[in-house]
């Protein structure tokens, strides 16, 4: 039995759906994932990779961008320690040891969309800090690439990507560029123009600049 979070009948559950916000702050927030039935480690967002939560008030739709995620036990007097076994062996003999495990995984917020006014069929995307982050206990989804591509046709949430304080900067701008690189079934045009934006971004730092760009592979 797993312990962690209580959940519903994972059937009826949005394929999207990995998380649940536990912690909550302006620019971030952080989530744990929801666990899967079998003994298995939860399905942990890729470094960089888009997700979205809802400010439910208002109903906005929240985007971020992982930089970080852990797997550890569920309290902090028990550590995991080194049993040498294989995981198969661990779920034929040990199964509990599933349950005692959480991943969480930490996303900044780079914009949000409000949803359409009356008279107005479009969602209107803004790529700065929403007026409220998304509420504990929110669900949290990997984002449809279709709407990364449309939040993605504006460049302005680099900035806020670079002005992060606790997360390895120039490798999370590489690793979010080269996913809506894929998304766009790679768009040279729109990656030129990253480009040509980080370098505006850092035009007195070409050590950064350098670093960014040779992390992104066309």
């Amino acid at each position: 039995m797993r312990l962690p979070l209580p959940q519903f009948d994972t059937r009826d559950r949005n394929p999207n759906h990995i998380g649940e916000v536990i912690e909550t702050a302006t620019t971030e927030f952080l989530a744990q994932c929801l666990e899967p039935d079998d003994l298995s480690f939860p399905s942990m967002p890729p470094f960089g990779s888009w997700i979205n939560s809802q400010d439910e008030e208002s109903g906005n739709q929240i985007y971020a961008v992982v930089y970080h995620a852990t797997t550890s036990p569920i309290d902090s007097v028990h550590r995991a320690r080194a049993l040498g076994m294989s995981l198969a062996d661990l779920r034929e003999e040990q199964p509990q040891i599933f349950a005692m495990l959480k991943t969480e995984f930490r996303a900044a917020i780079v914009g949000f969309e409000i949803p359409a006014v009356k008279g107005s069929s479009r969602n209107t995307v803004y790529q700065y800090l929403p007026p409220r982050p998304p509420q504990i206990h929110q669900a949290v989804y990997r984002c449809e690439p279709e709407n990364i591509v449309k939040f993605t046709n504006s460049l302005d949430f680099l900035q806020t990507l670079l002005s992060l304080g606790n997360a390895p900067i120039e490798s999370l701008v590489g690793a979010a560029i080269r996913e809506v690189y894929q998304l766009r079934k790679a768009d040279r045009d729109w990656l030129i123009q990253a480009g040509r934006t980080l370098s505006i971004l850092l035009k007195d730092d070409y050590d950064r600049l350098r670093f960014i760009l040779g992390q992104i592979h066309p």
